[in-house]
């Protein structure tokens, strides 16, 4: 088995060393970079990464493009802000020298995210399993806005491993909010919008707080100190805006029609 470790970036000069040091073990390490402005792309030479332009289309689109480019049949997908842990790195090798008629079509990882300089265990952020180590053959990227994943085919087989990916997810608070406005929440309503959903008054008044209260008590944030009560807050902050953004695209829709 040979596997081709692949990495979308953008503007990622503060993390793309680090996670690209964490796969020094695959086989081809391929970075699809989409016209970053900073030293990203110097870096990434600078470590031994096969390194492609391609203009940014989305996420999916992103990956997509980047295992179709990858010289090896299985894939490992990772984030310029995840590194893969000693733990994980060992997993994979001792996968690697099995027989391919062994495995299953693809693993999912758990993943663990470091927020606020915190491990975060609680509030539905762990495990977080994530389909990132698959055989390219048997699935590719869907095809949405936000949250992309692989979809496999319907006779693939799906195992788990053990060991984490580590995922340093935000690096303050302040880029959390920045992120919710600019990103995040208008990309889910926009999905939430093309798939037909829709929205009312009640649910933009109550979501945010039936969010927080899910996340913070009900999945144990509160556990996580001051980390898992900004967690929560955002979550509902998050939840709240994609519902008003919704809100006022079926307005506009309304109005035309």
């Amino acid at each position: 088995m040979k596997i081709s470790a692949c990495i979308i970036t953008f503007n990622e000069e503060a993390n793309i060393a680090n996670s690209l040091r964490s796969v020094e073990w695959a086989d081809e390490i391929l970075v699809v970079d989409s016209e970053s402005t900073d030293t990203t792309r110097e870096i990434a030479q600078s470590l031994g990464a096969k390194i492609l332009i391609n203009k940014w289309q989305g996420f999916s689109h992103q990956k997509q493009f980047a295992m179709d480019q990858a010289s090896n049949d299985w894939i490992f997908s990772l984030d310029a802000d995840e590194i893969v842990s000693e733990k994980l790195k060992k997993e994979i090798l001792n996968l690697k020298n099995l027989s391919e008629s062994k495995l299953a079509d693809g693993f999912r990882i758990p993943r663990l995210s470091i927020y606020m300089n915190r491990v975060i265990r609680h509030g539905g952020w762990y495990p977080d399993y994530q389909l990132r180590f698959f055989n390219r053959r048997k699935g590719k990227w869907k095809n949405v806005l936000i949250h992309e994943s692989i979809q496999m085919d319907e006779n693939a087989t799906v195992g788990k491993l053990k060991n984490d990916i580590l995922h340093y997810s935000v690096p303050n608070a302040a880029y959390h909010h920045k992120m919710i406005g600019e990103r995040y929440a208008p990309l889910a309503a926009r999905q939430m919008f093309e798939r037909g959903k829709r929205t009312t008054v009640s649910k933009i008044v109550t979501t945010g707080m039936t969010t927080f209260l899910q996340t913070y008590i009900l999945k144990g944030g509160f556990r996580d100190g001051l980390a898992g009560f900004c967690i929560a807050r955002f979550a509902a902050q998050h939840s709240f805006l994609k519902h008003l953004l919704l809100w006022e695209m079926q307005k506009k829709t309304d109005s035309r029609s």
